[in-house]
């Protein structure tokens, strides 16, 4: 036992020797573009789990909810009635589209929230703006691509972190972002017959 026990420290510390040498090289900070996308459940709870964190360390941030309509939801009603002193929030849109059924009216809608979005990023107090589903308004061409990989690139504040959620991130976008995770669906109880529930869903 003891000699396992040994073996474990000694493969320990060289890992932990390899580890501090690779930290020590990583000195640069910078406002990261950050996409969360792909068919699995997680990408804006994640998301929103940075929002969280940003409000903690009482760094200014805001989010723009495209797409989705003013439902009730448990990270938009806590920080609307708790934090709206440190982080804006901006539901923007009137739902999915597929309940709207206007292409016309969710193009405006779009535009108006990508508006706003520009307006609170180019703001260098707010450490960190989440585009909640702007995925989905750049998949259906609400929004054009160009227009918003060149404003990330171009006038985006240095040391301002952008996250942008929603399915089927576009190519360009994904080549623009420092950090991109694709979440994957392996279950999910949808599937089952299980609706949308309070604490896990929204």
């Amino acid at each position: 036992m003891t000699d396992d026990t040994d073996r474990h420290a000694m493969k320990m510390a060289k890992k932990k020797a390899a580890r501090d040498k690779i930290m020590a090289t990583k000195t640069d900070e910078k406002g990261l573009v950050i996409v969360h996308t792909g068919k699995g459940k997680g990408k804006s709870s994640a998301a929103f789990g940075m929002i969280f964190r940003c409000i903690a360390h009482e760094m200014p941030c805001a989010v723009v909810q495209f797409i989705k309509g003013g439902m009730s939801t448990g990270e938009r009603d806590l920080i609307l009635e708790r934090f709206a002193d440190v982080c804006q929030f901006h539901t923007m849109g009137e739902g999915f589209t597929w309940e709207t059924q206007d292409r016309s009216r969710d193009t405006e809608m779009a535009q108006a929230a990508w508006d706003k979005a520009r307006e609170l990023i180019r703001d260098p107090a707010n450490r960190m703006v989440l585009l909640d589903e702007i995925n989905i308004a750049l998949r259906y061409e609400y929004l054009d691509i160009n227009e918003v990989v060149t404003f990330l690139r171009e006038e985006k504040p240095e040391m301002t972190h952008v996250v942008l959620t929603g399915r089927n991130a576009h190519e360009d976008l994904i080549e623009t972002a420092d950090l991109v995770t694709e979440m994957e669906l392996v279950k999910h109880p949808f599937r089952a017959g299980i609706k949308a529930q309070i604490g896990v869903e929204f």
